[in-house]
């Protein structure tokens, strides 16, 4: 069995760390789907997975603070995360909104395929 996994991965086209997994929080369930309706129909990302109801604890001008937040988990190219940061600044109602990203170095290569022909390079 090690031995098919080993072939398979040899002949992917999948180079690693050509999509990213982005994060953004926002405040509520009706911000990140607005967002996250932007984000794929503009072709910046190929899924926006909404998790409600974290936590985030963090410190804002001087001061500790507790909030509820909704997690946003958008996965895309890596060479499109500074356009969908751009976007989430123009359309995010924080003063200074997350966005950070993680490059993805393996994964189901259908599904790191479907985010290629999904999300256009230019």
């Amino acid at each position: 069995m090690s031995g098919e996994i080993s072939s398979f991965n040899k002949t992917s086209s999948i180079i690693p760390g050509e999509q990213s997994v982005a994060y953004v929080t926002a405040p509520n369930e009706e911000v990140a789907k607005k967002l996250a309706h932007g984000i794929v129909s503009n072709k910046l990302a190929a899924c926006v997975n909404i998790i409600p109801k974290i936590t985030s604890v963090y410190e804002w001008e001087g001061k500790i603070n507790e909030d509820s937040e909704v997690l946003m988990m958008i996965k895309t190219r890596t060479c499109k995360v500074n356009n969908l940061t751009e976007y989430v600044k123009a359309n995010h109602p924080y003063t200074v909104c997350e966005v950070i990203s993680l490059p993805i170095q393996n994964g189901n290569d259908a599904y790191l395929k479907w985010i290629n022909d999904v999300v256009p390079i230019n």
